[in-house]
C-alpha cells in the first residue's frame, strides 16, 4: 500500500553519502575523502585545518571510487577501479597536485592487486598483476610516479603474499590438495620452504594478516589451530613459533589494530552480540578509553607519526560522524557526517539476539522494527510482515550497527531479521565447518528456525515473510521458495547461483585456488556422489515447485555468479507458464555500485514487497532515470512498474 505518513526517502538511505572514507595524509597535513562529483564517488583533498577549500583530485564519471589510499610520498594518491563491475581492477595513482589518474597496469584483460606499500620507498609499491598467467598473480615493484615496472616474483601457485617494509616478500600461502593450506618463507636462492600448515578444517579461520616487527621476522596470524575461535597470535618467520596475544570464547578476533610507526599490536576487535575492542599495549589505553565514551568507533587513519588519528563512529541509527583525535590532548574536532540529511529522522534501533537451532547451535542474528513500533505494549501488537536478509558469502557474517536496508525496510512497515546461520564465519571453525555439504541442507533449516522464532515471538506475520538476499543470499531466496515453498510468501533473489554445477564450472580462472575450498564445502563436481550432492542442492531442479512471487535481479558483468545463473531458471520458470519478474543491468557485476542502479532495483523491490506482504512503498518517481535496468520479464507483476518503464522510454 502507498503510505499514509512520511517515509524516509530512498535516496536518502540509499543514495550516494555525502562524504565517507577519510584518510588522513602521512604528514598530517591534509585530509582525503570519497564525496560525490557530479552524481559519482570521487576523491577529495583538503587541508585539515579547512575542509571547505576541499577540491577533487580524481574524475571518474561511471561507478565511483570505493578503494583507495595515501601512498607515503604524501604528495600522491592510489586508488582501484574496474569496468562495468567486471572485477578486472586496476590500479591507478594520481598526483594531488591536479593532472590525468596514472594507469600503473595499463594492460588488458587483467587484475591488480596491491600487496604492500613502504615508507622506506615512498614511491614504490608491490602489486600481483595476472598478465602472464589469467589463473596467477605475478609480483611486480611498481613506480607510482611513472608507472615503471619490473618483475620481483613469478608466482608459481601461490594463493597470497606479504612483504615488509623494505619490499621484500616474506611470506607465501599456498593452497594445498587436502583442502588446507600452507605458509611459506623465503629460502635460499629464490626457492621458499615450508613453515606451518594449516589444516582443512581451519582454513577459514586461520590466516596471516600483516607483518609485525620492522625487521620482518615476525607477523600476525588469526590463529584457529589447537582451539575453536581465532585468536590474536604471533608467528616467527624463522622459527616458526606461534605465540598467542589473546581471543574471545564465543567470537573470532576479527581485526588486529597495528601502530604504523612500531608495528606492535595495540589492540584487537571482537564481535558476539556487540563489537568489542581489547586493548593490548598499555601505551593507547587511554586512547581507548576516551574514544570508547563516544560509542563504538574504528580506527580510520593515523599520521605516520601516530600523533593524528581520523575515527568513525557509528551505531545502529548512526550511518557513520567522523572526527580527529589528538592524542596528546584528547580533543575531539568534528569533520563531518557520511550522511546528514538523515538527521532529523527518526531511524530504528537494531537488536543483537541469539536464536537456537533445532540442534542445539545459537545463531547470532539481528533485528529490526520500525522506528515507531513501541517495545513494550499494554496489549499484544500485531504481527508484522518480515523481510528475512540473507547475507552473501556465505563465509562471511552480518554485525550489529547501522545496516541501510534494515532501515529502509523498516521505515516502509516491515520487521527485519539477519540470522548469522550455520557456515557464516565470525563464531569459530566448528560453526563455520557445520555448513559444511549443508548449501540449502542445514543451512536453510537454520534460516527456517530464525522464521519461527520470529513468529512465535508474535513479531512476524506466519503469511507474510519475504525472503531476501544477495550471493549466496540470493541462492537462500531461490531454496526457500523451490525447497520451502509454502513458508515465505515471495522472495527476491539479487545475483544467486540457481545450478550449484554450473556455479562451480564457471569460476574465473583467478578463482582457481579457491576449488578445492568450495568442492569440500558445498561438493566436489569432479565425483559423481559430489554431482548428486550438488544437483539435488540446486533451485533450477526444483523451481517447478515454485508458487510464490519471484523477483531476479542480475548483473550482465558478475564474474562470480554469471548471467547464465539467471537466464536458466528465468528460462525454466517462463517455459513451464510461472510469473517471475526478470531485470538486468548490462554495467554492473556482483551487486550494484552506481546509486541509479540500487535506487533503481530497491524501488522495484519495494513495490514488489508492498504488492505481496501489504508493507508501504513510496511511488516510483524518477528512479529508473539514469538507471541501466532492463526488464526483461515481468513487469506486469509489480504495481507501477510497467508505467515508470514506459516514462522512462518516453522521456
Amino acid at each position: 500500500m502507498v503510505s499514509t505518513r512520511p517515509l524516509i526517502p530512498r535516496a536518502l538511505l540509499l543514495g550516494n553519502p555525502t562524504q565517507v572514507m577519510p584518510q588522513i595524509s602521512p604528514d598530517g597535513r591534509l585530509l582525503s575523502y570519497v564525496a560525490p562529483l557530479d552524481g559519482v564517488l570521487n576523491i577529495w583533498v583538503a587541508p585539515i585545518e579547512d575542509l571547505t577549500q576541499a577540491m577533487p583530485v580524481t574524475g571518474d564519471r561511471k561507478r565511483g571510487i570505493r578503494s583507495y589510499g595515501w601512498a607515503h610520498t604524501g604528495s600522491h594518491l592510489w586508488y582501484l577501479q574496474d569496468i562495468g563491475g567486471d572485477e578486472n581492477f586496476h590500479l591507478y595513482s594520481v598526483d594531488i597536485q591536479g593532472g590525468e589518474a596514472l594507469d600503473l597496469t595499463p594492460c588488458t584483460a587483467i587484475q591488480a592487486r596491491v600487496i604492500g606499500f613502504s615508507r622506506k620507498f615512498q614511491r614504490e609499491a608491490l602489486v600481483g598483476i595476472n598478465d602472464r598467467d589469467s589463473g596467477w598473480h605475478d609480483v611486480y615493484r611498481v613506480d607510482i610516479v611513472s608507472g615503471e615496472r619490473h618483475l620481483l616474483q613469478e608466482n608459481a601457485g601461490f594463493a597470497q603474499f606479504l612483504c615488509d617494509d623494505e619490499l621484500r616478500l616474506r611470506m607465501a600461502i599456498r593452497n594445498t590438495s587436502d583442502g588446507g593450506r600452507d605458509i611459506l618463507v623465503p629460502g635460499e636462492s629464490g626457492s621458499w620452504r615450508d613453515l606451518l600448515h594449516i589444516p582443512r578444517e581451519d582454513v577459514i579461520t586461520t590466516t596471516p594478516v600483516a607483518m609485525g616487527d620492522p625487521g620482518g621476522n615476525i607477523a600476525y596470524l588469526l590463529d584457529s589451530r589447537g582451539r575453536d575461535t581465532a585468536a590474536a597470535a604471533t608467528l616467527d618467520l624463522l622459527s616458526g613459533e606461534v605465540v598467542l596475544l589473546g581471543g574471545h570464547p564465543k567470537t573470532d578476533v576479527l581485526h588486529i589494530e597495528i601502530n604504523p610507526l612500531t608495528r606492535h599490536a595495540e589492540a584487537y576487535r571482537t564481535d558476539y552480540l556487540r563489537p568489542e575492542w581489547t586493548v593490548l599495549d598499555p601505551s593507547v589505553a587511554e586512547d581507548y578509553r576516551r574514544l570508547a565514551e563516544y560509542g563504538d568507533f574504528r580506527i580510520a587513519g593515523r599520521s605516520d607519526d601516530d600523533r593524528i588519528w581520523v575515527v568513525a563512529w557509528s551505531g545502529d541509527d548512526n550511518p557513520g560522524r567522523y572526527y580527529l583525535y589528538e592524542r596528546a590532548t584528547g580533543k575531539m574536532t568534528f569533520l563531518f557526517a557520511a550522511r546528514p540529511d538523515l538527521e532529523g529522522w527518526a531511524l530504528a534501533h537494531m537488536r543483537s539476539i541469539a536464536i537456537p537451532t533445532r540442534d542445539g547451535l545459537d545463531l547470532v542474528s539481528y533485528l529490526t522494527l520500525p522506528a515507531d513500533r513501541p517495545d513494550k505494549a499494554d496489549r499484544p501488537l500485531p504481527a508484522l510482515p518480515m523481510v528475512l536478509l540473507v547475507h552473501g558469502g556465505p563465509w562471511s557474517r552480518d554485525v550489529f550497527g547501522y545496516n541501510a536496508e534494515h532501515q529502509f525496510w523498516a521505515s516502509r512497515g516491515y520487521a527485519v531479521l539477519s540470522v548469522n546461520f550455520r557456515g557464516s564465519t565470525g563464531f569459530g571453525k566448528a560453526f563455520v565447518n557445520a555448513g559444511d555439504r549443508e548449501w540449502g541442507g542445514r543451512m536453510h533449516d537454520d534460516l527456517l528456525d530464525a522464521v519461527d522464532w520470529a513468529v512465535e515471538q508474535g513479531i512476524a506475520d506466519r503469511d507474510r515473510i519475504a525472503i531476501m538476499g544477495g550471493s549466496y543470499g540470493g541462492y537462500a531466496a531461490l531454496v526457500g521458495l523451490s525447497f520451502t515453498p509454502n513458508v515465505f510468501a515471495c522472495g527476491i533473489d539479487i545475483v544467486g547461483p540457481s545450478n550449484l554445477e554450473t556455479l562451480l564450472a564457471s569460476f574465473p580462472p583467478y578463482w582457481a585456488p579457491l576449488l578445492e575450498t568450495f568442492a569440500r564445502r558445498t561438493g566436489d563436481p569432479r565425483t559423481e556422489e559430489g554431482r548428486n550432492l550438488l544437483r539435488g542442492r540446486s533451485p533450477l531442479h526444483r523451481c517447478g515447485d515454485i508458487v510464490k512471487p519471484l523477483l531476479i535481479a542480475q548483473g550482465t558483468n558478475d564474474v562470480r555468479v554469471t548471467r547464465a545463473e539467471s537466464d536458466q531458471i528465468v528460462g525454466v520458470m517462463k517455459r513451464q507458464g510461472k510469473p517471475v519478474t526478470y531485470v538486468l543491468y548490462p554495467d554492473e557485476g556482483h551487486g550494484f555500485a552506481r546509486p541509479e542502479n540500487r535506487l533503481s532495483f530497491m524501488a522495484t523491490a519495494e513495490a514488489f514487497l508492498a504488492a505481496f506482504l501489504g508493507g508501504e512503498r513510496q511511488e516510483f518517481e524518477d528512479e529508473l532515470d539514469g538507471s541501466s535496468m532492463r526488464v526483461i520479464e515481468g513487469a506486469e507483476f509489480i504495481p507501477g512498474l510497467c508505467q515508470a518503464v514506459s516514462k522512462r522510454i518516453a522521456d
